[in-house]
């Protein structure tokens, strides 16, 4: 009698356990699907405005830097109040008017709507596949992370010296090992709410849209250098 007592309540708990990862995942999911409206509004914004064409260089870099890091301060430190989702807003904003730089550029192209339509397609698409290898698999990926970790810290070294450098080969190289470094961060993230590693939805939904404006900008990179077409 006892041990069924005993396994009853086990079974609630891993019952309870899983609701929780799932409403973690669900949120998750929500979260990110809205913090994408605030980065195409930052986006256009910055397409119609002209705003970010000048910030070229070392000055945009250090705008870039210190406002990422500064909202990604902020965000930690307030994701379990009220606040956490309106200041990730924010951050999403920002990052879209980072972004339309690039997207400026992309779209000075003759084709570039339709470069543009094609990396977010293959983000979609790279995060789709993620997302269904997070689900299946059952080994423990805990051990990536400081792996891809160094990797993501690689490129960031990289990028800013190919800042002043302004190397398109340079740029191609950063741009492949992002795609696959941040892809697998994809698949890490994911895997870690599924397993209940990641418990708060605000900093989940902050991993992955880094991880997808990470790839998203480096397919748009690539598709630019090898696709784009001019007038």
């Amino acid at each position: 009698m006892t041990d069924n007592v005993q396994s009853i309540e086990r079974g609630h708990g891993f019952g309870a356990l899983a609701q929780e990862r799932n409403k973690v995942l669900r949120n998750t999911y929500w979260l990110l699907a809205l913090s994408l409206i605030p980065t195409v509004l930052g986006a256009w914004l910055g397409v119609a405005t002209g705003i970010t064409q000048s910030l070229g260089g070392g000055m945009g870099l250090v705008l870039f830097l210190g406002g990422a890091f500064g909202f990604i301060y902020a965000i930690e430190k307030t994701k379990n109040s009220a606040a956490g989702v309106p200041v990730l807003l924010a951050f999403t904003f920002f990052m879209g008017l980072m972004l339309s730089r690039m997207i400026a550029m992309v779209l000075g192209f003759k084709n570039g709507p339709d470069l543009i339509m094609t990396a977010f397609g293959g983000t979609a698409g790279v995060f789709f596949v993620m997302a269904s290898l997070s689900s299946v698999i059952k080994r423990d990926l805990s051990g990536m992370g400081k792996w891809l970790f160094v990797g993501a810290l690689a490129i960031i070294v990289g990028g800013i010296i190919n800042v002043f450098v302004g190397s398109t080969a340079g740029m191609m190289a950063i741009s492949v090992a992002a795609i696959g470094v941040f892809s697998a961060f994809m698949l890490y993230d994911l895997k870690r709410i599924v397993d209940g590693g990641e418990t708060n939805y605000i900093s989940a939904t902050l991993a992955l849209y880094l991880d997808i404006v990470n790839v998203f900008q480096s397919l748009l990179a690539l598709l630019g250098i090898f696709g784009g077409e001019r007038d």
